[in-house]
């Protein structure tokens, strides 16, 4: 009896052992079911039929799906866990993630399903069919005034709805603006967006020739850093090539450092105005505190190129432009369907991040989200699950909007006007225009300018 005991002792521990070097994947899957509450009714890539790729990231591909139950169309973001631990970005993913899950507007890429399984993780979002910015400036090379104008309204709509929630984007760029069938832009990527912090020094992501100088320069920064994007796109727009041009990150930092943009009067292509000029002039400024946006996005639209400018309309999408994309042919197909390049080298690293113990945990905060889902629109807290919506007064006849509208209490209102008091009478003129933020008081620290000063 002894011996035998002995032996299912050892083979028991040799089984254990074997577990534990062999099967990782089946603690994968427990964890993932604990971390999903999987249901019946969870959604999973079962749930979509894989059309086409329309797109590729730095982590994996991007799909157009079905989804099989509610027969809708979609974008998936279909990202490896290996080349995300790889590239050490397994923050960037879950703060955008947990961005995204708490933003809805119609001038920013939603999403509507969010779930894992052993080796990707899943991002279903709006399906865009007009391509991005960049491929119609590369196929259409120069814009007019009016459609430029049009691609603008669009940006300054998404960053006002971001801004007024203290995010800065920080990577504006035309990659990161998609195109709709109607010819309308719409801001996606937020990988490298970040909530405002009064010390953000150590945040210098982005992509060169659309970073703002203090960026560059490893400074504290604001909302301005996106606009200081959207001027850079602006000059694109008119005159078809970015205004900083280099051949690395180093000669381009230096060219912005060295030279602010100006477009002088002579310089304006035939059939654009001298508001489009200063518009985009006001936006290169390369000290932040002369740069139009900093005080917020309503002193963006008051510019005097957009002066009586149907804001509402646009944003209700009621208004028509004169650029339409062509439908279909509007992603580069051959680029998004290339082999996989991954050396032998990086195909054995991957195995050993598979097989290490920390990649079953690394992704246990990438939470399973269904917008659609009755639990979900249970638990939604309308005043903080839900970011603030800056153009509630187009749509406050929608009764969900006007308990969002509501939430606004007297006693937040008293609070921020005696916050407001302490700033100069200047400062205080231009705020009490700009949609309620938390951000608006940080955001004029260190900046404490009069407004005169910045239309010199």
């Amino acid at each position: 009896m002894g011996t035998k005991n002995i032996k299912s002792t050892k083979i028991s521990s040799q089984l254990e052992n074997k577990k534990d070097n062999n099967n990782i994947f089946e603690d994968l899957k427990i964890v993932e079911k604990q971390n999903m509450k999987v249901s019946e009714n969870n959604v999973s890539n079962s749930s979509f039929e894989f059309l086409e790729i329309i797109g590729r990231g730095g982590f994996g591909k991007v799909w157009k799906v079905l989804h099989k139950k509610s027969k809708k169309i979609y974008a998936m973001k279909k990202m490896s866990k290996c080349t995300i631990i790889d590239k050490r970005s397994e923050t960037s993913i879950l703060e955008e993630r947990n961005l995204l899950v708490k933003m809805h507007h119609p001038f920013i890429i939603n999403i509507y399903y969010c779930f894992q399984d052993i080796d990707y993780l899943y991002i279903t979002m709006d399906l865009l069919t007009g391509g991005d910015l960049r491929h119609q400036i590369f196929r259409n090379k120069i814009f007019n005034e009016a459609q430029s104008k049009f691609f603008l309204s669009c940006i300054i709509l998404s960053l006002e709805y971001i801004h007024t929630n203290n995010i800065l984007h920080r990577d504006l760029k035309p990659e990161n603006l998609v195109f709709d069938s109607k010819g309308y832009l719409k801001l996606t990527d937020f990988g490298i967006a970040k909530v405002y912090r009064k010390e953000n020094n150590r945040d210098t992501s982005g992509t060169p020739g659309y970073m703002a100088p203090e960026v560059m320069n490893g400074q504290n920064h604001t909302i301005a850093v996106d606009y200081f994007a959207l001027g850079v796109i602006g000059y694109e727009l008119m005159f078809g090539r970015r205004p900083y041009l280099g051949k690395n990150r180093k000669e381009i930092k230096e060219k912005i450092m060295s030279t602010e943009i100006y477009i002088k009067d002579n310089m304006i292509p035939q059939g654009w105005s001298k508001e489009c000029a200063d518009f985009i002039n006001r936006l290169l400024k390369r000290k932040p505190a002369n740069r139009l946006g900093l005080r917020g996005p309503t002193e963006v639209k008051e510019h005097q190129w957009f002066k009586d400018y149907d804001w509402k309309n646009l944003y209700l999408g009621n208004l028509q432009t004169s650029f339409i994309p062509n439908n279909g042919n509007n992603f580069d197909y051959n680029y998004c369907n290339e082999a996989d390049k991954r050396g032998q080298k990086t195909k054995e690293r991957y195995r050993t991040i598979k097989l290490d113990s920390k990649y079953k945990m690394a992704f246990v905060n990438f939470k399973y989200f269904d917008r659609f889902s009755y639990q979900n629109r249970k638990n939604r807290d309308e005043k903080s699950s839900i970011f603030k919506n800056p153009h509630l007064i187009y749509v406050n006849n929608d009764n969900n909007i006007s308990k969002i509208h509501r939430s606004n209490s007297k006693e937040k209102k008293d609070a921020s006007d005696n916050k407001l008091k302490k700033i100069n009478d200047d400062e205080f003129t231009v705020i009490k225009k700009l949609p309620t933020s938390r951000s608006t008081i940080s955001l004029l620290k260190g900046y404490r300018r009069p407004l005169s000063a910045l239309h010199k």
